[in-house]
C-alpha cells in the first residue's frame, strides 16, 4: 500500500491533522513540532492527541513525522544556537515519546557557519549523543540536504560520519528529499539504481525511513533548495513516480512539501496514487 501524505499545520490541533489527511486522501502526515521560525511550541491537548491516534489506528496510518524547525542549528559556530537547539530537540522528542511514540522526527543537520564540515558534524554528533536516550521509540533522522553554502548533510560521505559519531546509532535514519538529492548532484532521473547503490555502499540502505516528495525549481547539481509542485520542476511527473515505484523506496512512507494549500496537496496525491498504480 502506498503510504503517502504532506505537510500539515498542528494549529487547529492534531487530530484535526488526522481528519484533514483522511479527506485528502493521505494516510500519514507531517507537522513542524514548533514555530517553524522560531522556537514556541504549542501546548499539547491530550484528549485532542487521543483523537489523533484513534484516526492513526483505524486507518491504518503509516509513521507520521514531526519536523523541527529551521532555526535548529545544531552545528552552529554560535554556542547560544547550538544549546537552543539541543533544548529544542530534547524537548520535542520528550514530547513525541509522551503523547505520540513510536514516529519520526526529523531535522536539518545544519550550516557550520563557516568553522568546517567536520567541526560541525562533531557537534551535530555530540548533540545527538547528549539527546538521544535508550528506551526512546521515536526515530531521530537527518534530512539529507541540497548542498547550500556551509550547509552541512548534501553529501551520503557526511551523513554516514555523523551516523558513525552517534552512540545509540540504531535510533536514527536518514530522510531523502527529492528535490534536494537532485540538486545536491545524485541523478536520481537517470542514474537511480547507481544512486541508491551509492546510498547503500556508503550508508547502508536499512537506515533510509522516509522521502521528502518534492519537485525542484532548480536544475541538476544547482546546490539550491526551491521546491515546485509535482510535474513543474526539473523532475517532472514520470521522474517522480520512478522514484516511487524504485523497489528501494516503494515501503518507505512519501511525505509532500510542495508549495501547496490542502486542495492542492489532495490534488497532488490524487495524481500520484494513479500514476503509481499504472504498473500493476
Amino acid at each position: 500500500m502506498l503510504k503517502i501524505g504532506c505537510h500539515l499545520s498542528v494549529a487547529n490541533g492534531y487530530a484535526n491533522m488526522g481528519e484533514t489527511a483522511l479527506k485528502i486522501g493521505a494516510n500519514t502526515f507531517q507537522y513542524f513540532t514548533r514555530n517553524p521560525q522560531g522556537s514556541q511550541v504549542k501546548k499539547v491537548d491530550e484528549k485532542d492527541v487521543t483523537k489523533l491516534k484513534k484516526i492513526m489506528e483505524v486507518h491504518q496510518f503509516a509513521p507520521i513525522l514531526g519536523h523541527a524547525p529551521y532555526t535548529q542549528n545544531p552545528s552552529s559556530a554560535n554556542p547560544e544556537l547550538r544549546n537552543l537547539a539541543k533544548r529544542m530537540m530534547s524537548e520535542d522528542i520528550h514530547t513525541m515519546e509522551t503523547y505520540l511514540p513510536g514516529n519520526l522526527y526529523n531535522f536539518h543537520p545544519g550550516s557550520h557557519g563557516g568553522q568546517g564540515v567536520e567541526v560541525g558534524i562533531r557537534q551535530i554528533q555530540q548533540m545527538l549523543n547528549d539527546v538521544l536516550q535508550k528506551n526512546q521509540t521515536t526515530t531521530v533522522l537527518l534530512e539529507m540536504m541540497s548542498g547550500k553554502k556551509n550547509e552541512i548533510g548534501s553529501r551520503f560521505e557526511e551523513l554516514a560520519e555523523i551516523l558513525a559519531g552517534v552512540e545509540l546509532s540504531e535510533k536514527m535514519g536518514i530522510c531523502m528529499d527529492t528535490c534536494h538529492v537532485f540538486c545536491a548532484g545524485y541523478d536520481i532521473i537517470n542514474k537511480l539504481d547507481d544512486v541508491f547503490q551509492k546510498f547503500d555502499k556508503t550508508i547502508g540502505l536499512s537506515k533510509l525511513k522516509a522521502i521528502h516528495l518534492n519537485d525542484s525549481m532548480m536544475p541538476f547539481k544547482s546546490h539550491k533548495d526551491r521546491h515546485a509542485k509535482i510535474g513543474e520542476g526539473s523532475l517532472g511527473l514520470k521522474g517522480i513516480v520512478r522514484f516511487m515505484q524504485h523497489p528501494v523506496a516503494e515501503e518507505l512512507p512519501f511525505y509532500l512539501e510542495t508549495p501547496n494549500d490542502v486542495f492542492g496537496y489532495a490534488q497532488e496525491i490524487s495524481l500520484l496514487k494513479e500514476e503509481y498504480a499504472r504498473r500493476f
